[in-house]
């Protein structure tokens, strides 16, 4: 199907006028002009013509999709704000249990909001198939142009440099599509009229899968830091005496059938749902004869991947393509033994007929061959952690399209000028066309379980500079696209920036990774859990932290509570145990706001939905708990008895008495300032009661932290013991007492010395001192010398 009736089909009725028009610049390029065909002079392709199209397609065409993905973009999520603002309402009412809202209001609201979400989320997915389809537009207006026009003018890398400035070609709407899921349950969970089963999400048994490309230049950075934590996994080794000598990493080949109009293709880049891929993988050699295996493998709507695979001989493979074998033999051998066997012969009876039709449905056939060198890095026996690195990754050509020169023999099942001569890597002797070479290594983790989501080194390796993180990625889609580009009418996002530099400086990784996650942490504010997800109360966010890169998993679900096997409480540790939960209770509730301690796990759905309605702290932002992770309802450490070491308690009793301390030397001082004030110094008097005031303050404050700090040793508490408030008003305090008597004391001093002598000056006059000496004699009735 030619492009032109692809996007005519494709086209979203009301969005009409905003698509690339492709006529048009079909028409600037004078596409049915002969290439070389100078004799006409107005014919002739000239620099008025290109800048023409150019401007036409790099400016206008392309500034007018991006300008509309933008603000379709913003409108969807001011629609899902205002959505969000009137379920307001009906969690608080549904959380307090209040009359506030009338079950009747309640559900015409929450109907109102669900044909609301039904839309916006009918316009998300349309507006991913329009960003999909005018990507697609552009690349093939300017392969067009490239190819009529290119012994002269080139306009890709322009466009490819265009595209990458742009953000139409590469929006995540996964935050978007979580928030509008996450109503989605809590607007059905009002509608519905029995309690809603809580649903099963990611089970310890299922991984989380991640993809990464490395440059060249990082390759060997990023192999020296995985192997300071996980060994090379060395595949299948054919001796124990291999064992002693380091073995090569292992060759693999994928062998992808489609059919000649590429519906698997399409289905995996349009991401259908039931979406399915099939190939043929060996690894090595094939003269060696290494076992051979036959995979297709489904991804479902929820996210979810089914694995339908057997092993074939390499002489039983055209056979069982044709439909002419179906493991007779081997299904007849388990069949014979019994022993439980039986059930494996009817599985795979069931395998073999569900690829076999498979293959005869889809009309299948070879179409691209998948070359590279992996290395495993995996703990032997632990698979929580799983990474893999794929090198030296050759896409190959492998159909039979066309009749004149095909790439393939029609009557085998693979391409014998290369497994027979045991060509390799960088494959010099395949045509030109018919190989493409992948310019970066790719790396892919897979993590199973809470341990491997929260492996710091882990984190840190996904969110570095050393890899680009690139979503969705497959080869084969990948290969397709770029062996098969004039047979395909939909490309992958990625393609664009493939000719970039991924090589990021480790500063600029580092701030754009903040970034990102502050936008994310403004998502999960306006999100907040409908569902009655909780967060770690001690949980802190890491820098760096890759959890927000867990968005295109589903939204937590409520799941129900692990059984746990505990320590059992001794009875003689059960009074202790309810004192404290008695004592926690009674805590003031300043106490419970202050900064470091530990939240209540019980916080109300309309708290942790709208924080900003209680005066939530902003810079607190939550950690979102890894698919199938539970959040406990108590803490390992707070299982059993209370045990307290002895210099614990020590060390609050000695803080204690150091307080009992300083308060009888201010008791000490302000008694003897009282005494010693006599009945006319008010001012001696008064700061003896200040004093006093601040003795007894000193005690109280000493008793409300002992008991206080006992409370939180009881209860296992993380707070931080320590609080500067008392320590600074004692000191406060006591300094202006000293500042205000030395003052009073000088005052006082001034004006007695200034009664007796009223002319200012500190000097005696003689007259004064004749009279003193008089005064003198005659108080001691002896004569002056």
């Amino acid at each position: 199907m030619r492009f032109g009736k692809t996007l005519r089909n494709a086209v979203y009725p009301p969005w009409s006028k905003n698509y690339i028009d492709y006529n048009k610049l079909k028409g600037l390029l004078r596409e049915h002009d002969v290439i070389g065909d100078d004799s006409d002079t107005d014919g002739a392709w000239t620099e008025q013509d290109e800048e023409k199209f150019v401007q036409e397609l790099l400016n206008v065409q392309l500034d007018k999709v991006n300008a509309f993905q933008v603000q379709t973009s913003q409108q969807l999520r001011e629609r899902t704000s205002a959505c969000e603002g009137k379920l307001r309402p009906l969690a608080e009412a549904g959380e307090e249990n209040t009359a506030a809202v009338a079950e009747e209001e309640r559900v015409k609201v929450a109907s109102e909001v669900l044909t609301e979400l039904d839309e916006i989320t009918k316009e998300v997915s349309e507006l991913e198939k329009y960003s999909r389809i005018n990507f697609t537009g552009f690349l093939k207006a300017a392969k067009k142009h490239d190819r009529k026009r290119g012994a002269r003018y080139r306009v890709k890398p322009l466009l490819q440099v265009r595209l990458s400035q742009l953000p139409f070609n590469s929006e995540d709407y996964s935050p978007l599509v979580r928030r509008l899921s996450v109503m989605y349950s809590f607007v059905r969970e009002i509608l519905s009229t029995k309690a809603v089963e809580p649903e099963r999400g990611f089970g310890q048994d299922q991984y989380s899968s991640f993809k990464f490309w490395i440059h060249a230049d990082n390759l060997l950075e990023v192999k020296t830091l995985i192997l300071r934590k996980l060994p090379v996994l060395i595949y299948n080794p054919k001796s124990s005496k291999e064992l002693e000598s380091h073995a090569n990493d292992p060759t693999i080949t994928s062998l992808y059938f489609d059919n000649p109009q590429f519906d698997l293709y399409t289905q995996k880049v349009a991401r259908s749902p039931e979406a399915g891929s099939l190939r043929l993988r060996w690894s090595g050699n094939l003269q060696e004869k290494p076992p051979i295996y036959l995979e297709k493998k489904i991804v479902t709507s929820d996210n979810l991947s089914k694995e339908v695979k057997v092993q074939l001989k390499q002489k039983h493979i055209k056979e069982f393509l044709d439909g002419e074998y179906r493991l007779e033999k081997q299904v007849h051998r388990m069949e014979d033994k019994g022993n439980g066997e039986v059930e494996q012969a009817e599985s795979l009876k069931r395998d073999v007929e569900e690829l076999q039709s498979f293959i005869k449905e889809y009309n299948l056939q070879p179409m691209l061959r998948a070359n590279y060198t992996r290395t495993a890095f995996q703990i032997p026996g632990d698979d929580r952690i799983r990474i893999s690195l794929d090198t030296n990754l050759a896409l190959i050509r492998e159909d039979s399209l066309d009749s004149e020169r095909p790439c393939r023999d029609e009557n085998e099942w693979h391409r014998t000028d290369i497994d027979d001569t045991g060509m390799e890597y960088p494959f010099t002797a395949i045509r030109t066309g018919e190989i493409s070479r992948f310019p970066h290594g790719l790396l892919e983790i897979k993590l199973r379980g809470s341990a491997a989501h929260n492996s710091e080194w882990v984190k840190d390796l996904m969110v570095s500079h050393l890899v680009k993180e690139a979503p969705r990625f497959s080869k084969f889609a990948h290969g397709v696209a770029q062996l098969f580009e004039d047979h395909v009418n939909s490309f992958p996002f990625w393609l664009s920036e493939l000719d970039n530099d991924i090589r990021r400086d480790p500063e600029t990784a580092f701030h754009e990774e903040q970034e990102r996650l502050a936008k994310h942490a403004e998502e999960d504010m306006a999100v907040g859990s409908f569902l009655g997800a909780r967060t770690s109360p001690a949980a802190r966010p890491l820098v760096g932290s890759p959890i927000t890169r867990f968005t295109d998993l589903e939204p937590p679900r409520p799941r129900p509570q692990p059984h746990i096997s505990t320590p059992q409480p001794r009875p003689q540790d059960r009074e202790r145990e309810r004192d404290a939960e008695r004592e926690r209770q009674e805590e003031p509730a300043l106490l419970t706001r202050q900064e470091g301690e530990e939240e209540p796990l019980t916080q109300s759905r309309l708290a942790s939905l709208f924080p900003s309605f209680i005066g939530y702290n902003r810079n607190k932002s939550s950690v979102v708990l890894p698919p199938g992770v539970q959040e406990p309802g108590y803490w390992i450490k707070d299982a059993g008895p209370v045990r307290v070491e002895t210099k614990v308690w020590l060390a609050n009793q000695r803080t204690f008495i150091k307080w009992l301390h300083i308060s009888i030397l201010l008791s000490t001082l302000s008694l003897g300032l009282y005494n010693a004030a006599g009945k006319h110094n008010d001012i001696a008097r008064a700061l003896s009661i200040v004093y006093t005031a601040f003795a007894v303050f000193a005690a109280a404050w000493g008793w409300y932290m002992y008991e206080m700090r006992a409370r939180l040793i009881r209860r296992r508490s993380g707070r931080d013991l320590d609080n500067t408030f008392g320590p600074i008003v004692v000191c406060i305090g006591l300094a202006v007492a000293l500042i205000l008597n030395f003052a009073f004391k000088y005052s006082s001093t001034m004006d007695k010395i200034r009664g007796n002598n009223p002319g200012g000056t500190l000097v005696d006059s003689p007259v004064s001192i004749a009279q003193k000496a008089e005064m003198w004699k005659v108080a001691n009735q002896q004569p002056l010398n």
